[in-house]
């Protein structure tokens, strides 16, 4: 998908499109989620400090994260992608690969489904995608990015080499920052240079990867498309403008995200076996903690008691400490199952799912726990 969360607000709201906006925390420590296309020309991109983005663009729209109603967005479009194949292995909310190979029969050629999968999203969502065509996982996933926004690009094996060895070396996966630094010197910043370097220029800075590295520099990648698993954790975090330094507003936070975590589980009818608290001080150390649940919990009560348990031995630990990001997630999930009635759980539950309810349709701010109130 193009520019996904932001592309969404701007569909949502008619007033954001065509100004530069990001999707990401509103204040200036946080960092940006997605950028739309208008604030791409800026030199603006996803994972950039706030306040950098701020500094290339003073007049910068910013929107909070709506995570909820991205993922049933996604889930519209992962519809979409299951309606031409059972072979769909989502990378993220906004992406995926798919195996078109049985449904030619039904469909047409891999150029005739791209076509179809771009409209059909087009015509159910308003929002445009980006495709690529070609035999295997590599080729395709580098052609999805050769024409953004709202791109169809076919590269054939006859053609890898025209199409990948003009590309910076940078388009290959796994070559980040680090590896590129590492290939300063060395005269490598194609594709080409990569596919043709001997192998004692690139052993030094690839090691055992240097015949997969090769590989991919060449288009060829026999991964399988693997329908995507279940989701492995839900969880929250924010990043704060200013750094907590009282136990009360760093229980009122953990309880805010606790809030949002346990909502995300119940709608997903999933249950968390062990609840895990993630901190990061005002000196960018970070630790996570976590423990067990027996039996799995979704209810925010019994998530929160975890959470809050852990954050207070924490701070036994580390007294005076700062906190500049907190996070609340539950891991080793698996289906809710019905609590017994009469348990105290059961009535928490239930009051929860009314909560759920309600800011679905309100709004998630109209209604709170006191104890989450004063944000001093």
């Amino acid at each position: 998908m193009d520019a996904f969360y932001a592309s969404v607000e701007q569909r949502d709201n008619p007033e954001l499109r065509g100004k530069p906006l990001v999707v990401g925390g509103t204040t200036n420590r946080g960092v940006v989620a997605a950028a739309s296309y208008e604030s791409r020309e800026f030199g603006i991109h996803s994972a950039m400090p706030m306040r950098d983005a701020l500094r290339r663009c003073p007049g910068l729209l910013r929107v909070r994260p709506r995570m909820a109603h991205y993922k049933s967005v996604s889930r519209q479009i992962f519809e979409i992608f299951h309606s031409f194949t059972p072979l769909v292995e989502g990378l993220s909310l906004d992406e995926a690969f798919l195996d078109v190979t049985a449904s030619v029969a039904l469909f047409g050629t891999p150029l005739d489904i791209a076509r179809a999968i771009k409209e059909k999203i087009q015509t159910e969502t308003c929002l445009t995608a980006s495709v690529g065509v070609a035999q295997n996982k590599l080729v395709a996933k580098i052609a999805s990015d050769l024409d953004k926004p709202d791109g169809l690009t076919v590269v054939l094996p006859d053609d890898y080499s025209a199409r990948l060895d003009p590309l910076p070396v940078a388009v290959i996966p796994g070559i980040g920052r680090e590896t590129l630094k590492r290939l300063e010197g060395t005269a490598i910043s194609t594709v080409r240079d990569l596919r043709l370097a001997e192998d004692r220029v690139l052993e030094p800075v690839f090691g055992r990867f240097t015949r997969k590295t090769r590989e991919r520099a060449s288009g060829i990648d026999d991964r399988p498309v693997v329908p995507s698993r279940a989701e492995k954790s839900i969880s929250a975090e924010e990043t704060y403008d200013e750094d907590l330094t009282r136990i009360d507003a760093m229980e009122r936070e953990l309880l805010r995200l606790t809030e949002r975590t346990a909502s995300r589980l119940r709608k997903a009818g999933l249950a968390a076996g062990t609840v895990q608290i993630k901190i990061r001080q005002s000196d960018f150390k970070t630790f996570t903690r976590q423990r067990k649940a027996q039996p799995a919990v979704s209810g925010t009560d019994s998530i929160y008691a975890v959470a809050r348990d852990l954050l207070s031995a924490w701070l036994a630990r580390n007294p005076g400490a700062k906190i500049r990001l907190l996070g609340v997630g539950g891991s080793d999930l698996a289906p809710a199952t019905q609590p017994d009635l009469f348990a105290a759980e059961s009535a928490a539950t239930g009051v929860d799912k009314t909560v759920d309810a309600i800011r679905d349709r309100f709004g998630a701010d109209v209604l709170g726990r006191a104890r989450t109130l004063d944000r001093r």
